[in-house]
């Protein structure tokens, strides 16, 4: 197996993850207590020590590979859906590595249950606000546009529907982002952030 090979077996994994992971949060549009009622019956298979570490070699895999994909390919790239898939690629690569990361300190540094609170706190302290709305409404559309791309490129040439893949993905990670990011800043369920989830950024913003 060559390096992009494994990068897509390793994508299969994470994309699963997520799949699971965005329809946790878009439980949350219908109430919070709906969204952690999801993630306590998701956590109890993917917080398996097994699976977790799986997923994180998995991510730590694909960021670099990734990576070096991007860089490796910069000259030959030709055409726009290949440098879509590269620039959202690369946006995904550097999404995965701060987001685990800051799961991870959260859980280990600060003692939180990084669950939606975790994920909603920085929006709600100004001016943190400016970093994490695009921060999370990005990273979802680059998800949904770089699986476009990899569908556009496994289908058959002469399909000429199969540019619409890329299209249809943007728009609907689109769509499916922006009910997140609504519902992550309690404009659809309103919401008050624990005191605990809060503090760290209030203290951070001086």
């Amino acid at each position: 197996m060559n390096l992009r090979t494994l990068h897509r077996l390793s994508a299969f994994l994470i994309a699963a993850f997520a799949a699971v992971h965005i329809a946790n949060h878009l439980a949350s549009l219908a109430s919070i207590s709906a969204h952690l009622r999801f993630m306590e019956v998701a956590r109890a298979l993917y917080r398996q020590p097994f699976v977790e570490g799986i997923l994180l070699a998995c991510v730590t895999f694909q960021c670099a590979s990734g990576l070096w994909l991007v860089f490796a390919g910069w000259k030959q790239r030709r055409g726009t859906v290949a440098w879509v898939q590269a620039a959202s690629g690369f946006y995904l690569a550097l999404f995965l590595l701060i987001h685990v990361a800051a799961v991870m300190f959260g859980r280990a540094a600060l003692g939180l249950d990084t669950n939606f609170f975790y994920a909603a706190a920085g929006i709600h302290v100004p001016p943190f606000q400016y970093f994490f709305v695009p921060y999370y409404f990005l990273a979802v559309v680059a998800l949904f546009i770089h699986l476009g791309c990899a569908v556009y490129w496994s289908g058959p040439a002469a399909v000429r529907g199969r540019t619409l893949a890329v299209g249809v993905a943007a728009v609907g990670g689109a769509v499916v982002s922006l009910l997140l990011v609504l519902s992550l800043a309690g404009k659809i369920q309103p919401f008050e952030v624990p005191a605990s989830y809060r503090s760290t950024y209030v203290r951070a913003g001086g």
